[in-house]
């Protein structure tokens, strides 16, 4: 008898920053899966980003080695990729791709998203894990615009993430 594969999933984003958003979608992620591939990209459509690619690697290994967070690393793997998503997904044998949604308007472009990935590779499902209330107003622009102009989101982000966007501003500002 063979030992069953084990059921990868990806959570792909810009999690620029990383929030505790993104952090509860990733803990019960962890309930369905064996593991969880954090998959840093680089979206060109969106603005500027606050944080590199390797640096939003760098935080995001940093908040996941911080026992407060309660992920279990060992599961966790954080790595960036380009292309196509369900193109990453086969060369990691992921069963999955994982969408945290917040609201109702994240859902259309979303499930246009999902339609598109099915389309390409039918062997990765969808899943759709709704953010836990507590952090449904909360997204990484909104979290930006917050810091940039001094306010508080220290219950919004891990204590790394606040660190970094406070000492990335601080740069931008003198």
């Amino acid at each position: 008898m063979t030992a069953p594969e084990r059921k990868i999933a990806i959570y792909p984003g810009s999690f620029d920053p990383l929030t505790n958003g993104h952090l509860d979608v990733i803990r019960r992620a962890q309930e369905i899966f064996d593991h969880v591939i954090v998959g840093v990209l680089h979206n060109p459509s969106k603005k500027k980003p606050l944080f590199s690619p390797e640096e939003r690697i760098s935080i995001i290994g940093e908040c996941f080695q911080d026992p407060l967070v309660e992920v279990d690393s060992a599961r966790i793997e954080v790595e960036t990729f380009d292309g196509l998503l369900v193109e990453y997904a086969r060369m990691k044998k992921a069963v999955a791709i994982i969408r945290g949604m917040r609201a109702l308007s994240d859902f259309d472009n979303e499930f246009q998203m999902a339609l598109m990935n099915r389309k390409l590779n039918r062997d990765v499902q969808s899943v759709f894990l709704m953010t836990g209330l507590r952090w449904i107003f909360t997204s990484s622009s909104i979290i930006k615009e917050v810091a940039r102009f001094g306010g508080d989101i220290s219950d919004m982000v891990p204590e790394t993430v606040e660190r970094r966007v406070k000492e990335k501003f601080a740069r931008t500002v003198t």
